[in-house]
């Protein structure tokens, strides 16, 4: 779905947050306005810091430069899962098999990507290497192999580093927590825009990992993400936006920005039956333990 209706009106001002929170995922580069627009925005309303997430080289030195110039924005920088196999197979979508797109030099441009999303998450404003993973909706099977090495990859750039694993997961629940088996997760590994059920959410809590919860959560077709939050520990719950994508209802279509954040938490209060300042503080405290900030 487009984030955009059919006249792009951005949804008004919600009701401020009495407690800060932060958007533990968005992409201002692909927002309209400027940066200090959309962050000033965001801060009327109580939302004082957002993580700002790369999805392939260019995207994540924008992230590095931006969490560098503002104070309250901290960067994620990696290739997406659906990025590893347009390097490794090219923009044609060729399907290759991963030994013909490794003689073709597929692999080696992939290790090259690799190389500069590791130099960029040594930086100090570089807080997590994200997002990564596995998504099998938007890239068939040729692409998994390359999907799987990248997110190996990423795995290992974040544990050397010493920096928070965000998860992108669609359509391959159980491959991504496999691969983090196998591989051994990061101390602290977020899975953004949280997709699972209440049966994974359990898996995940065992594991200590974070969930995010996006605008979805507020969709009316999505009561086994409701079901998931509900059962989540509470010590383990963030908020995003994923902006300008998910904006939450009643805003479905319409633009999204970090400054919506207050109409997704305070449904998510809602799902866990407690008060929106009580929930605020709850996603400050994870957020802040889970980004290492």
């Amino acid at each position: 779905m487009s984030p955009r209706n059919d006249n792009g009106t951005p949804p008004p001002l919600p009701a401020p947050l009495r407690v800060p929170v932060a958007d533990s995922h968005t992409h201002l580069d692909m927002q309209s306005g400027t940066v200090e627009e959309g962050l000033a925005k965001a801060a009327s309303v109580g939302v004082t810091t957002v993580v700002q997430v790369g999805c392939d080289i260019k995207g994540s030195r924008w992230a590095a430069e931006t969490a560098a110039t503002y104070e309250n924005v901290h960067a994620s920088v990696a290739l997406h899962p659906n990025e590893a196999p347009r390097i490794v197979l090219g923009d044609s979508g060729e399907s290759r098999p991963w030994q013909g797109a490794r003689e073709a030099g597929g692999a080696s441009a992939l290790d090259e990507a690799l190389a500069e999303i590791d130099r960029l998450a040594g930086l100090d404003h570089v807080r997590a290497v994200g997002e990564t993973g596995l998504d099998y909706f938007r890239t068939g099977p040729e692409g998994i192999a390359a999907q799987e090495a990248s997110f190996r990859a990423h795995i290992e750039i974040a544990k050397r580093h010493g920096k928070a694993l965000v998860i992108h997961d669609r359509d391959a629940h159980d491959d991504v927590l496999r691969i983090l088996a196998e591989e051994g997760a990061p101390e602290r590994t977020v899975f953004h825009c949280y997709s699972g059920d209440a049966d994974m959410a359990r898996i995940c809590a065992g594991a200590g990992y974070y969930m995010s919860f996006a605008g979805n959560v507020t969709f009316k077709n999505a009561q086994p993400l409701r079901d998931a939050l509900a059962v989540a520990p509470l010590e383990l719950v963030l908020v995003e936006t994923d902006a300008p994508y998910l904006t939450p209802a009643p805003y479905r279509g319409r633009p999204n920005a970090p400054y919506l954040i207050p109409v997704t938490l305070r449904a998510m209060a809602v799902v866990r039956g407690i008060g929106e300042d009580a929930m605020a503080e709850a996603i400050a405290v994870n957020t802040a333990r889970a980004l290492g900030y």
